[in-house]
């Protein structure tokens, strides 16, 4: 796991007097800057592993980036601790052909945290931002058994979360429930982040016929990195915010919340998931 865990010495106390001194890990928690150039975008706390994923997966959200080849290269750079050693806590981004770069004067200049995605942001316009790819109807059918069956599916297959109980996970699933990427951070966002540019690296967008199944809530932030990258089907084991439904049922998207393995709530474009 590298990073992705920190061995900790705790003190166990319990109300019957037990006071054991023990090892816990935690799940890593350091800055990545995002640079263009010599010129730094933005800082996000993450989780360390992945990161070239989570990058990528970032700039799909942003709108810079929609295919592989817009993407040239992402290498790690300058970085050091107190002795000298890298970090690999910055990542320089090369953009290739067709990418539309960022306007780098209105770069996030606050660091954001594992528990915001769009906290750097100048104002809630920038973010609603029109999906990347038009969301097809009548693609990402689903059915609700499979539907239902996500939750458990992913959970079962979170290893980082069962080491330290302290993730979000986002597993990207065929319609048929078959998991095609599972990605884990501090950070929901980060966690999403990371299974887009997975897939974009993989030359899968737009990610049609596909369904992305989160550990936590659905927030606005979610429902446009969903979109931005096609997917049709966004569901969540707790509660989405009003800003998330209303933005998918703007684009197209649908949102299912509250997934439990015997019930859910469809808030938006429910055509995409069958009864029988």
């Amino acid at each position: 796991m590298g990073r992705k865990i920190v061995r900790r010495r705790i003190i166990r106390a319990t109300r019957e007097g037990g006071w054991r001194v023990r090892e816990e890990k935690l799940a890593g928690e350091e800055p990545l800057e995002i640079r263009f150039g010599h010129t730094s975008y933005t800082t996000s706390m993450r989780t360390p592993g992945d990161d070239f994923d989570m990058v990528a997966g970032f700039l799909v959200g942003e709108g810079v980036i929609r295919a592989s080849e817009e993407l040239l290269s992402l290498r790690y750079c300058a970085g050091t601790d107190e002795e000298g050693n890298q970090t690999f806590n910055v990542i320089e981004v090369q953009l290739g052909p067709g990418a539309t770069p960022p306007d780098l004067a209105k770069s996030r200049n606050v660091v954001t945290s594992s528990a915001c995605g769009i906290c750097g942001t100048n104002s809630i316009d920038e973010v609603r931002k029109k999906a990347g790819f038009a969301l097809d109807a009548q693609t990402g059918m689903i059915e609700l058994a499979t539907l239902l069956d996500l939750p458990d599916t992913l959970r079962e297959s979170q290893k980082l979360f069962s080491a330290t109980g302290g993730v979000h996970a986002a597993g990207l699933f065929s319609t048929s429930g078959e998991l095609l990427i599972l990605r884990e951070d501090v950070g929901r966002h980060n966690a999403v982040d990371k299974v887009i540019g997975a897939a974009l690296r993989a030359g899968m967008l737009p990610l049609k016929d596909t369904v992305l199944q989160v550990s936590g809530r659905a927030s606005f932030e979610l429902v446009q990195k969903a979109a931005m990258a096609g997917i049709g089907v966004l569901t969540a084991v707790s509660a989405p915010s009003s800003l998330a439904v209303d933005l998918a049922e703007e684009t197209g998207l649908t949102l299912a919340a509250f997934s439990r393995s015997s019930s859910v709530n469809i808030y938006t474009h429910a055509h995409r998931v069958n009864r029988a």
